[in-house]
């Protein structure tokens, strides 16, 4: 295969992985909209009517945001010594 080809496809899968961080960094900005309990409770139940493969990706995010929320609440409310 000749230099030439395999830039190429280099360069294509890069722009696709681009590509696709900007979805996902879409969607969890989209999904981080979502705080209140009942937000999230409508959410859920959205998500509800779907497999969980199906919702897989938007399940991590929205754990992922709610560990980030967690970790930050417990920074705030924890004394400095």
């Amino acid at each position: 295969m000749k230099l030439k080809t395999r830039m190429r496809g280099l360069r294509a899968r890069l722009a696709g992985r681009r590509a696709e961080r900007v979805v996902r960094l879409r969607l969890s900005d989209e999904l981080a909209a979502y705080q209140t309990p009942a937000e999230r409770a409508e959410l859920d139940l959205i998500l509800g009517r779907h497999t969980r493969e199906e919702t897989r990706e938007i399940r991590a995010i929205l754990a992922r945001q709610d560990s980030e929320r967690q970790r930050a609440g417990n920074l705030i409310a924890s004394p400095r010594g």
